[in-house]
């Protein structure tokens, strides 16, 4: 019996790369899409000899890229089981009246579009099997709004909304969508949002344990590995540490 194939966006890092890694030790294949292709070949290093791997160089938010990439692949890999829609971005942590138009854009069309240009792709296969998976990745901050967080909060809480939209309007065909919305998990998310300031994105994880990717790709597998008839809809994550969005109790 072939393995199952796992179709994995934002995988060159953080989440995306220990998604790949923690499904392909649990006996899948693996599509890993990015826009570092250096990285995406050092990934196919790290994983299991008994798995498949194949790689696609696209950018989320440009939808001819996303088109393009997926036809591109060869049929036997088309067969796609489980989604990562992983891809995302935060830019900026000001209030919205100093707000960079550029950041907007880019935390919109990265967090949002680009979850339904690669969905878009993937679903109807999904639909004329009558099975399959998604997972989206998105974060507390799609469940309340903090301060200057506003429009990465607006596109969290979209991305709540299309879960929820996708789980309904997928239903009928046997199609499992899950929502991970994780909090604090130390990544390269904060060197983004600080614009390469390391300093200031170190501090953020400083005097707690945040959560690790590797915590977030034990929950994909558990939900990939659950029974056909049994659905993770929808789960918070948090660090110990942290009780919601604005409260943590660092140790200085």
């Amino acid at each position: 019996m072939k393995n199952k194939i796992a179709f994995i966006t934002g995988a060159s890092s953080g989440i995306g790369r220990a998604s790949a890694l923690a499904l392909a030790g649990a006996g899948y294949d693996i599509i890993a899409c990015g826009r570092r292709e250096e990285r995406l070949l050092a990934l196919k290093k790290d994983l299991p000899q008994n798995v498949g791997y194949t790689h696609l160089i696209f950018d989320v938010r440009n939808r001819d890229e996303v088109r393009t990439a997926f036809e591109s692949l060869d049929e036997k890999w088309k067969q796609i089981d489980l989604l990562i829609n992983n891809a995302g971005n935060a830019h900026g942590l000001s209030p919205i009246q100093e707000g960079d138009m550029d950041d907007w854009d880019a935390m919109i069309d990265i967090n949002v579009k680009g979850l339904l240009y690669v969905s878009k792709q993937i679903m109807p296969g999904m639909i004329e099997r009558k099975s399959g998976q998604i997972i989206n990745i998105g974060s507390i901050a799609g469940k309340e709004v903090y301060p200057n967080g506003n429009v990465y909060c607006a596109s969290k809480h979209a991305i709540d909304a299309l879960t929820k939209g996708m789980r309904i309007d997928l239903n009928p065909y046997g199609v499992k969508v899950m929502g991970i919305h994780p909090g604090l998990v130390e990544t390269e998310f904060s060197v983004v949002r600080f614009k390469g300031d390391e300093k200031r994105a170190n501090s953020v994880y400083q005097g707690f344990h945040p959560l690790q990717a590797e915590d977030i790709a034990d929950i994909i597998v558990f939900a990939a590995t659950r029974p056909a008839h049994v659905v993770m809809a929808d789960i918070v994550v948090l660090p110990i540490a942290q009780a919601n969005s604005t409260i943590l109790h660092k140790q200085l």
